[in-house]
């Protein structure tokens, strides 16, 4: 597996990455299961021999319970955390917690911000993140707040490096201004299918275009050396399989199906290394729960498109010729 340096740290990590949201399914407080520890570790196991070194967490994954799984893992082989980059997100909060009034709701206050990291460490049985990623932007952040959290975790070594998820170019900026330490990642949905952040690029200068919001992001994060993290590079299985299509992707899902005859490996493979070709750098986060889907998708490394082969996806994909 190729690996990535992420800008700002001494870190190297693949750059296909495994993301732990699924390790269990059950959104709930009922104990772990033994068919969910059988199935993380086989996970986690087939992920390090495909050359997988970055695994992707948040707080909320199955409401602690990924982490809990992951973190038997690590203490079922303790040697194992040392093979790893290790991340966890924070700051999305639950309905109804702490109060049955209270709204679901974002929360970069340092006191969520140090116990989400704290109950991380705790359920992952290990004693710091590599890195810690705000999940999406909070309103009411004020970034001198999440400032001195950053520099509590870091003083601690709790944390050794820090970033942000789902965060356009300006809101980064901001952050940044008081932030001492470096954001080096930036994690964002992009696939073949949900490609506005590349596609903007291409149509910022046509006729009637909205500038959106997220406008200028990628380049954002490319100028100022910030890795770019794609969650949900496979688009939930969308265009995996052009006979389940849906009618409006069809085409696209009968050309990665095409491409991937044409490589000779997985559908899945042909969506990664549409990301992977991109010259920004992007790791993709994998997070599939099926062992052999795994390994079949990480052969994405091992090919490059050829150019006229990745627009031939990318304008299937936008419904249309570049302008």
């Amino acid at each position: 597996m190729q690996t990535l340096s992420l800008p700002g740290t001494p870190l190297r990590a693949s750059r296909i990455a495994f993301g732990c949201m699924h390790l269990s399914r059950a959104w709930d407080q009922e104990p772990l299961t033994d068919a969910e520890r059988k199935q993380t570790r086989a996970l986690v196991e087939a992920a390090l021999a495909q050359g997988i070194t970055l695994f992707d967490h948040a707080d909320i994954y199955a409401r602690g319970k990924s982490e809990l799984l992951f973190g038997e893992v690590l203490a079922d082989s303790p040697s194992l955390r040392d093979q790893m980059v290790l991340q966890s997100k924070c700051g999305i909060r639950f309905a109804h917690e702490p109060q049955a009034s209270s709204p679901g709701r974002y929360d970069f206050s340092y006191a969520h911000i140090i116990s989400s990291v704290e109950g991380s460490l705790q359920r992952l049985q290990t004693d710091r993140l590599d890195l810690l990623l705000l999940h999406r932007p909070d309103p009411l952040g004020h970034p001198d707040e999440v400032a001195r959290a950053f520099d509590d975790l870091q003083r601690s070594g709790k944390v050794l490096h820090f970033g942000v998820s789902n965060h356009t170019g300006a809101q980064i900026a901001l952050l940044q201004k008081s932030v001492v330490q470096p954001l080096v990642v930036n994690q964002v949905e992009i696939s073949l299918l949900h490609h506005h952040l590349i596609n903007e690029g291409v149509i910022a200068a046509t006729e009637g275009t909205p500038y959106t919001a997220s406008a200028g992001t990628l380049d954002y994060c490319r100028q100022h050396n910030i890795l770019l993290q794609a969650w949900s590079p496979l688009a939930g299985g969308r265009l995996s399989q052009p006979e389940t299509a849906e009618p409006a992707l069809r085409l696209t899902s009968e050309r990665v199906a095409y491409f991937a005859g044409k490589y000779g490996v997985s559908a899945e493979a042909i969506l990664l290394a549409w990301l992977l070709r991109h010259p920004a750098g992007i790791q993709a986060i994998v997070g599939t729960t099926n062992v052999e889907r795994l390994i079949a998708a990480t052969a994405a490394d091992g090919i490059e498109l050829d150019r006229e082969d990745w627009y031939d996806l990318f304008t299937a994909a936008r419904g249309g010729p570049v302008p």
